[in-house]
């Protein structure tokens, strides 16, 4: 199934794009402050929300990873 019909998985792709553009952001600045605009800009937004947003993204992520684990009860 595509991530974009599965809300967990949409999730998960968007904390991983925000994650990674924040670490790529912290060694390449320079790269990524050129491409502010188009579609690389995108990386740069997520970079943006990862920095400012970084204790409630890694919240996120914790859960996102508590409910990857955890199995499912329903069947």
């Amino acid at each position: 199934m595509s991530a974009l019909f599965n809300f967990q998985s949409l999730l998960l792709v968007i904390l991983l794009l925000i994650c990674t553009s924040a670490y790529v952001h912290s060694f390449f600045p320079g790269i990524m402050d050129r491409n502010k605009d188009g579609v690389t800009g995108i990386f740069w937004k997520c970079a943006r929300i990862g920095e400012r947003l970084s204790p409630y993204i890694s919240i996120c992520c914790l859960l996102m990873a508590g409910f990857i684990l955890m199995p499912s009860r329903a069947s």
